[in-house]
């Protein structure tokens, strides 16, 4: 992963509204969900998760498929586990990790 790619997806996910989105398309599973339960479960108008969502689309954390009438989104697990990846990647490459880190990483708990 580039760290320009790195730096968008955090940027994205540094909005609250678009954690708590992400959050919850991540929860959903492979199925994804459909905008309007997305938007029921936070409350927010159509408009401002439409907003949200195409940030999340453009960084490659989201993908949206049309399904007749409805639009599913799903989180895009490959760009989750490729960030958090390249955040644990070099853990303590110049110094020792903290007690446990190694342990976490390696079993990938963190």
């Amino acid at each position: 992963m580039e760290l320009e790619q790195a730096a968008a997806q955090l940027e994205a996910l540094g909005n609250a509204t678009r954690l708590n989105i992400y959050r919850i398309l991540v929860r959903a599973g492979a199925e994804g969900l459909p905008v309007g339960s997305v938007q029921e479960k936070l409350g927010i108008p159509a408009s401002t998760l439409s907003h949200h969502c195409k940030r999340l689309v453009e960084t490659g954390l989201v993908s949206q498929e049309r399904q007749a009438t409805t639009l599913i989104c799903r989180a895009e697990y490959p760009a989750m586990l490729a960030l958090l990846g390249y955040l644990a990647d070099e853990c303590c490459v110049d110094g020792s990790c903290p007690p446990g880190v190694a342990k976490m990483l390696v079993r990938g708990e963190a």
